[in-house]
């Protein structure tokens, strides 16, 4: 054991020095993960920090570009014919064994997210697959049967879940790795690090012909403390951070969100717009007994919530305009979604709204109470200052963040700060999100809105497979929630990376995977 622990601290410190293998430290990449990583099995790769690790050590079918595209992988081609997607296996791709990858192998790594013993949670990006609906026709051609018509079903094979695993690994794929990925896996302490070494069998090239990744090797340290992870940023011993954080925002950042100009020369600032959107919910459900003649059964009391929020000034003071103000549910960047319009800043419309509702000057308005956690108090103090303007006295009520996802679960507060993330490239990935199917408990309905103007669109959008038809009905199904104003849009997010100069050719995905087959380090910062 004290030999274990010996090694575990030579190569924390030194990386490679106890090995025989020998690698430039100016083509290793290091970075943080403060939340730390609890698993390597895609099955698994529910969060960000998972998904950055599993990226490196698996390829999918098919993955997601820059420009959102869905582009080929694993599988070279794919044809689909109604419900019918039949997908070509690359040849030359290996596991890390050194075996090929063929049609049983993307078998076994779908069929498992299925398996109860596995207890995956992606197994919904299956949910439109037939029973018995992902075979083999041939050592590389796989057919994926979908029971129903999905046109984003292709999105869904981009998510880490879709990864392709090596059907012969008999190991525990939690602490292991049997991928195809850039990267292998070469040691893990949990709670310390993690480090992969560039695998000497990936199958992808660059223009000139050159194997893919440039690096030798990636770091990932586990340290809590995001101020230590951002003094490690500044004295050049990770290579990124990714978001905004108290701890380092105001160093990093002016006050119109640019990099802070001490920190010229040596890091930039990478941004993109992010497929999420920050929210306030407001529960629709007239025949639930706590909203029984509330008045935020009335539309009009909600736009006169939304009109009345100074989204701009929200951006700028407490987000140093990193976010884009919004009054619309679906971000703009998404493909086929609606062209970005300035949100509606209007006190006295707002006013007028109330008026019409019956509340003049928000008389015989009760205390409304909105709900969220302590990384949202500065927010909704925010609104609560914007609301009595118009005459909405606000009660913000600050919960635990298991105490606060339960209470929107359930349906025990009128109104909810919430955000939603992008799964998969589509409109409908928000869309879906207003279906009566998905009525919260079961599913992220929390609002409970429900209407069937809006789920006869939704059907028709997902009977067809042409984009323009799709795309317009789409516009259609987001003008009824702009109109109707189950949530409270605030703003959409943008993926925010500080980078060293040192690391060339970063890519910013606008999902924020993290793909690194293509970076380069220079080292022109190292110490002497």
């Amino acid at each position: 054991m004290k030999t274990n622990v010996h090694l575990i601290v030579c190569l924390s410190l030194l990386l490679f020095g106890c090995s025989d293998d020998k690698y430039d430290d100016c083509r290793v990449f290091r970075y943080n993960e403060s939340a730390g990583v609890t698993t390597l099995d895609p099955a698994h790769s529910r969060s960000l920090e998972l998904m950055w690790v599993v990226d490196q050590m698996y390829d999918g079918l098919v993955e997601l570009s820059p420009n959102l595209e869905i582009i080929p992988a694993i599988a070279e081609s794919w044809e689909a014919k109604g419900r019918v997607y039949r997908f070509k296996i690359r040849q030359g791709v290996s596991f890390s064994s050194g075996r090929q990858v063929e049609a049983r192998d993307v078998v076994y790594s779908l069929s498992r997210l299925l398996d109860p013993n596995v207890a995956s949670s992606g197994g919904w990006i299956l949910d439109a697959v037939e029973e018995g609906g992902i075979v083999a026709l041939s050592h590389d051609v796989v057919e994926i049967r979908l029971k129903e018509n999905f046109p984003p079903f292709l999105g869904l094979l981009s998510t880490t879940y879709a990864s392709i695993i090596d059907s012969d690994f008999s190991d525990d794929l939690r602490s292991s790795d049997a991928g195809t990925g850039p990267f292998k896996l070469k040691w893990w302490v949990e709670d310390v690090a993690l480090v992969m070494h560039k695998n000497e069998r990936y199958w992808e090239i660059d223009n000139e012909g050159k194997s893919l990744p440039y690096l030798d090797a990636v770091h990932i340290d586990f340290v809590p403390d995001m101020g230590s992870e951002y003094l490690g940023l500044i004295q050049g011993r990770y290579d990124f951070i990714s978001g905004l954080h108290p701890a380092y925002m105001q160093d990093l950042m002016d006050s119109d969100g640019g990099l802070a100009e001490k920190h010229n020369g040596y890091l930039e600032l990478k941004r993109t717009p992010f497929l999420k959107t920050d929210y306030i919910g407001v529960l629709v459900d007239g025949d639930m007994e706590n909203m029984k003649g509330s008045p935020l059964l009335d539309s009009r009391v909600r736009k006169a919530l939304s009109m009345s929020i100074d989204r701009a000034s929200i951006a700028k003071v407490l987000r140093r305009n990193a976010v884009l103000p919004s009054d619309h549910f679906v971000p703009p960047s998404m493909p086929g979604a609606s062209n970005y319009s300035v949100p509606e800043y209007n006190v006295e419309e707002a006013k007028n709204l109330l008026a019409e509702a019956g509340f003049e000057g928000g008389h015989g308005l009760p205390e409304l109470n909105l709900g969220t956690t302590a990384d949202y108090v500065d927010l909704c103090s925010a609104l609560q200052s914007n609301w009595q303007k118009i005459g909405i006295n606000l009660i913000v009520d600050v919960a635990p963040s298991s105490v606060h996802r339960e209470r929107v679960a359930t349906s025990k507060i009128e109104m909810f700060q919430k955000s939603w993330l992008a799964d998969y490239a589509d409109v409908e990935n928000f869309l879906g999100l207003f279906k009566s199917s998905n009525f919260s408990p079961g599913g992220p309905n929390y609002t409970h809105f429900k209407s069937e103007e809006f789920e006869n669109l939704y059907n028709e959008a997902m009977l067809t497979n042409n984009d323009a038809i799709r795309f317009t009905k789409y516009s259609q199904m987001d003008s009824i929630i702009y109109s109707e104003m189950p949530i409270i849009p605030l703003f959409h997010d943008q993926v925010t990376h500080f980078v060293s100069t040192d690391v060339k050719d970063w890519i910013v995905s606008p999902v924020n995977r993290l793909d690194l087959r293509r970076v380069k380090l220079s080292c022109a910062n190292a110490e002497n």
